[in-house]
């Protein structure tokens, strides 16, 4: 490693298990901390956290930790000032530093206080050091290292493992590993005189969700990329607007959630924004669709649409905001794919509609057209909003290496997403179901997944009737 006189040669290696993955959302049950001094070991900590809320079926199942064995364990405020000081003057290591050191940052932000240390990721030491690994998940690296795990998926075994990989990381290091340490920074225009760079440090060049917050902690804005850290700074330099420059001179903090992949901070950013609705967002605020748009068959067998208002017990195919929006949306449609108006539920009578009588619809209201020729019209605007398949679940790329995200749809409704470790992982959706935190359905997330299933050419998808 080299050296600087500026920072100190100690390091903080960690490990933490939690109730989730969302650092927003969950709590951490086990932390696991091993001081090393770029030699050897010279201090530990290791303790079980009660995090005041229930653990998970499916992530007692991957670590073992469950409720009873938290009860009696101390709560994060009874240990905090324990971890500050053992890790005071450390850099800040783990595998998949992002995951670890952020949780532990929002662990100690509920309890008023900023916890900072510079940080070092093993993941991205691993694969400068140790190209052409097939996998860098710390299971996979160990095997192939021929280290010894004692407790997988325990803070303990996972953090002694990765003392083990670091030690062997240094004896490789000849100067391509760069600490995330304070730098000069160079977009200083503008900022908030509070603003902490440290956090910029602190951002992985990951794909996931971004929430800029000002002095007294409120949400401003709330972004996605594929680069986290690439896009924050893109926020920070950038002076051509106004709008931007307000944004700009509010920031004090930046938090972030690290996703895996673009499909799920999409999803992610589309439900943060509407659960928060930031001053700064526009896009993606609205949350309440109250007209939705049906389709069925009438008696005669043709395809009908109908505007109705907060219907539950249908499942509609698109939602509005109010009958306007959805009205004028479906006069185009019937102008685009020549559909009958009275068919569309834009027109009531008993006889036809006003369009055949301009002679622009070919009789269906009628039963004049035959029918299938008017359905196949009529399914090009089904089309547009239903997945080829009802039911299914895509396999996209984890946080870390040993780890997948699942994106759940269910009878053409979106149920959520969550991560499941790949050792762990079944060709079976009632298994993996556990897995999955609930999220809502709306259109936002169905013109997410609609695009995303189009655009994207190969799909690892698991589907069932």
């Amino acid at each position: 490693m080299v050296e600087d006189k500026n920072f100190p040669k100690k390091y903080a290696i960690i490990d933490i298990e939690t109730t989730g993955g969302n650092t927003k959302e969950e709590k951490i049950t086990e932390i696991a901390i091993f001081i090393h001094d770029g030699e050897k070991v010279i201090q530990e900590f290791s303790t079980l956290i009660n995090p005041e809320k229930n653990i998970p079926y499916h992530i007692t199942r991957l670590t073992g930790i469950d409720n009873e064995m938290v009860a009696d364990a101390p709560r994060f405020f009874e240990v905090a000032k324990e971890i500050v000081e053992i890790t005071e003057d450390c850099i800040f290591v783990a595998h998949n530093v992002g995951f670890d050191y952020q949780f532990v940052r929002q662990e100690f932000k509920s309890l008023g206080f900023e916890y900072k240390r510079p940080t070092l990721c093993t993941v991205k030491m691993s694969r400068a050091l140790l190209p052409g690994f097939p996998s860098y998940s710390l299971g996979k690296l160990t095997d192939r290292l021929g280290i010894h795990i004692s407790a997988r998926h325990r803070a303990f075994g996972d953090a002694e493992a990765t003392v083990k990989l670091f030690e062997i990381l240094l004896e490789k290091d000849t100067g391509k590993i760069q600490l995330q340490l304070p730098q000069t920074h160079q977009y200083q225009n503008h900022l908030h005189p509070k603003f902490q760079h440290q956090d910029v440090e602190a951002l992985p060049e990951d794909p996931g969700v971004y929430y800029f917050l000002d002095e007294q902690g409120q949400l401003l804005y709330i972004g996605k990329s594929i680069n986290i850290h690439k896009r924050v700074l893109s926020h920070l330099y950038n002076t051509k607007t106004k709008k931007a420059i307000q944004l700009k001179s509010q920031i004090v903090n930046i938090d972030f959630v690290s996703t895996g992949n673009e499909l799920a901070a999409l999803l992610l950013e589309s439900h943060e924004i509407k659960k928060n609705k930031p001053p700064f967002n526009r896009a993606l605020r609205r949350s309440k669709f109250h007209y939705q748009l049906f389709a069925g068959y009438n008696l005669e067998g043709y395809i009908t649409f109908n505007i109705a208002k907060d219907d539950p017990h249908g499942t509609p195919i698109y939602q509005f905001s109010n009958r306007n929006a959805a009205q004028e949306f479906m006069f185009q449609a019937v102008e685009k794919y020549d559909l009958c108006q009275k068919l569309s539920g834009l027109y009531k009578s008993q006889k036809e509609c006003f369009n055949y009588t301009l002679k622009r619809c070919k009789g269906a209201c009628l039963g004049k057209e035959e029918v299938n020729a008017y359905n196949q019209r009529a399914q090009l605007l089904l089309d547009r909003f239903q997945y080829d398949e009802q039911n299914f679940l895509l396999v996209e790329d984890g946080r870390q290496p040993g780890e997948y995200c699942l994106v759940l749809v269910e009878n053409g409704v979106y149920q959520g997403f969550g991560y499941v470790e790949k050792e762990y992982y079944q060709n079976d959706v009632h298994y993996l179901r556990d897995f999955i935190q609930a999220y809502e359905n709306n259109r936002d997330t169905h013109r997410i997944l609609l695009s995303h299933l189009r655009k994207k050419k190969k799909v690892r998808m698991l589907k069932w009737n």
